[in-house]
């Protein structure tokens, strides 16, 4: 569960995004309850406004953050990303604490928060598969998602016991003070040991994420359902917030609900970082999953029992989302990872702005359980959308060895042999790779996959 580890450069990435996570989702959990409490009267609107603006772009500048991810040093652009985050935190604490801040004021730095994210996450994510070898990258990536919702275990409850015992503004100090975490783990990498990459050839290629997306339907199916449920599902803040306010609770209770949440999300993240690879019908059955959970926990007439089946949404919304990542890395092509990653993280971060004003909208008119229903359904449709691809790729079919079971292909990478012996992945010919179709491999396959790694070619003998 834990191979990456064995990386320097990734122990010490690990911890310093694990600080660093907890303070952002500290300020989150700040920003929120400032927007709905503080600066407005329990308006739900109000914070989807916050959290578009927030998350819009990512989708607007996802070509030029791509493009930018793929041609510089991603190191030294997370220096100049986290920095940039750090003084905008800075900035907004020192306004609330002056009691200068205003509505307007907030959805600009709502704004200026999410263009420094749009050129953080894409080389964030990026990233992780120049600090440890091809082989531990879903690894790598699932630990990443453990240590995000890990924070997100701690975050939103000192969050909200922060804003009550020293006020919203001294939360947004301390997290600019948790960006110190992330910048001084950057500066003691050893550079040496960061995995070679291939580098885009000029700028003239700033299409290339798009047009090889567009020949991967994988790919395409994977966004589709990752964008219904981040728009209408991820809500998390307006349905906390709100939720907890129906139940009679303050920013305390908004908090624990976050950290419940979180309790799953981290379960899902561990459980992914135990597979040896991403699967797409594991975000297929994650997205019913979560779709299912929702809609339980919009029935719960409870505070508690609310927060209790918290836990399975939290699970099904990481488990979609993290081995979607996975799939995305660790099947895309590396010359053109940060372009691909920064379309991925647009679809994610950029439905917020379709999705967040819509449910926040639906929790005023309707009630935050109206609002919780919306991202259940889309949960639900995200699962039939990929049910229906599956059904029509041809890759469900009936099982040779199991009269009334059925089975279902997997793309498996190809091996390419480009001299006596040598192998090359195939990822330096994804544009060729990509127009292939699925190849069919049954369960003796999977159990044989360890022993034919090492075989050579004549051994391996030709694929079904």
């Amino acid at each position: 569960m834990f191979r990456s580890f064995a990386s320097f450069n990734y122990r010490i990435w690990f911890l310093g995004a694990l600080v660093s996570n907890i303070g952002g989702w500290m300020q989150s959990t700040a920003q929120d309850w400032v927007v709905l409490t503080e600066l407005t009267d329990n308006d739900a609107t109000a914070m989807g406004v916050t959290m578009a603006l927030q998350f819009g772009p990512p989708l607007v500048l996802v070509s030029v953050t791509g493009w930018i991810a793929d041609r510089f040093d991603r190191r030294r652009l997370l220096m100049v990303t986290q920095t940039a985050l750090l003084l905008l935190a800075l900035a907004v604490g020192a306004l609330l604490l002056a009691g200068a801040m205003t509505l307007p004021l907030m959805l600009v730095f709502a704004l200026l928060f999410g263009i420094a994210n749009a050129f953080d996450s894409p080389a964030r994510q990026a990233f992780v598969s120049d600090v440890v070898e091809r082989r531990f990258a879903a690894n790598a990536v699932a630990l990443n998602s453990a240590s995000f919702n890990m924070a997100r275990l701690i975050g939103p409850a000192v969050g909200g016991l922060l804003i009550v015992a020293v006020g919203s503004g001294w939360v947004f100090f301390l997290n600019a003070a948790t960006f110190l975490a992330m910048l001084l783990a950057l500066a003691a990498m050893r550079t040496r040991e960061l995995v070679p990459r291939p580098r885009g050839q000029g700028a003239a290629r700033l299409a290339d994420g798009f047009r090889y997306v567009a020949r991967r339907p994988d790919l395409i199916v994977a966004f589709v359902m990752v964008f219904l449920v981040g728009a209408f599902g991820m809500n998390f803040p307006i349905f906390a917030s709100t939720m907890a306010i129906e139940f009679g609770h303050g920013a305390d209770g908004y908090g624990i609900l976050s950290s419940v949440l979180a309790v799953g999300s981290l379960t899902g993240a561990l459980l992914a970082a135990r597979r040896e690879r991403a699967r797409l019908r594991v975000v297929m059955i994650a997205a019913g999953g979560f779709g299912a959970a929702s809609l339980v926990s919009a029935a719960m007439p409870s505070y508690w029992s609310y927060a209790a089946v918290l836990v399975f949404v939290g699970f099904g919304t990481v488990t979609m989302l993290t081995t979607a990542n996975g799939y995305v890395q660790t099947n895309s092509d590396p010359a053109l990872r940060g372009r691909v990653l920064a379309l991925y993280m647009a679809v994610i971060m950029g439905s917020t702005p379709i999705g967040a004003p819509i449910a926040g909208w639906v929790a005023d008119a309707f009630g935050p359980r109206a609002a919780i229903v919306l991202g259940g359904a889309a949960g639900i449709l995200a699962f039939l959308i990929g049910l229906a691809w599956v059904i029509w790729s041809g890759r469900l079919h009936r099982s040779s060895e199991r009269r009334f079971a059925v089975t279902l292909d997997e793309t498996r990478p190809l091996e390419i042999v480009t001299r006596a012996n040598a192998v090359v992945a195939p990822e330096e010919f994804s544009d060729q790779v990509a127009q292939t179709t699925a190849i069919r491999v049954d369960d003796r396959d999977e159990d044989d996959d360890d022993t034919m790694e090492n075989a050579s070619p004549r051994q391996r003998g030709p694929r079904p």
